[in-house]
């Protein structure tokens, strides 16, 4: 199994103005993610990902979301709203230093961020 590189601390941009952000795919460009640390092999199910998502005002994920690995997110700006309806009605709103552990196999979502939010990830199989 191949570690992730090593990479010493470096500065991280949130501001719109960053180009390290990268749209999502399916996201139609609501989502973007700067990724820190990767060596996820989805078909392998090996490795981990650390990253930033960052979501505009308005994103909306509209259906319950699964994977296969495990995933911790940790809201540091803005606000999630989980389990809100297609649409992006109803659900529970968290804030700023949230936490969320998910084990692979949990059904989560949908989700809407009305005024967009900032989340730390780790994505990992094992």
């Amino acid at each position: 199994m191949s570690s992730k590189l090593h990479r010493e601390f470096f500065a991280i941009r949130l501001d719109a103005a960053s180009t390290a952000w990268v749209p999502v795919p399916s996201s139609a460009g609501r989502i973007e993610e700067l990724v820190l640390a990767d060596n996820l092999d989805a078909a392998a199910r090996t490795g981990s990902r650390t990253r930033l998502a960052r979501w505009a005002a308005g994103a909306l994920i509209d259906r319950p979301v699964i994977h296969d690995f495990h995933e911790e997110v940790f809201i540091v700006e803005g606000e999630l709203v989980v389990g809100c309806d297609a649409e992006g009605q109803g659900g529970e709103t968290f804030g700023p230093y949230t936490f969320a552990c998910r084990p692979p196999g949990v059904w989560h979502g949908p989700f809407a961020s009305p005024a967009g939010c900032v989340m730390l990830e780790f994505q990992y199989y094992g």
